[in-house]
């Protein structure tokens, strides 16, 4: 995996969950400035994709190939998943859902990068 990348991906996510949550505080509902931001993450995570599949394909092996894809597959089911709960409840702790959900990201890549130095240790 490429650091800098899962960096910019993991703040990324962070900034928009602090976003959610202050949004939260104040009693704001999801509005599309805060989905836009999401639908940014989610960008980055599908190019997170990309890359680590480029990875594979030039001959990189993480430590655990399941562990592996189930953590870059699963990034990019996360916000979507929150966004649907999100828009369904349509309250003030919606909200308070995608900044849950955003902050679950930075985790998981933190994870992937983890099981991708698996093979080098």
């Amino acid at each position: 995996m490429i650091t800098g990348f899962a960096v910019t991906v993991a703040i990324c996510a962070t900034l928009v969950a602090v976003w959610s949550f202050v949004q939260s505080v104040r009693k704001k509902l999801p509005d599309n400035p805060l989905l836009i931001a999401l639908g940014v993450v989610e960008l980055l995570l599908v190019a997170q994709l990309v890359i680590g599949v480029v990875l594979l394909i030039g001959g990189g092996r993480p430590g655990s190939m399941a562990t592996y894809l189930a953590y870059l597959i699963g990034c990019l089911v996360v916000l979507p998943l929150g966004t649907f709960w999100a828009l369904a409840e349509r309250t003030r702790s919606s909200t308070a859902i995608l900044g849950i959900a955003c902050l679950a990201i930075p985790v998981m890549v933190l994870r992937l990068n983890e099981v991708w130095a698996g093979a080098s240790a």
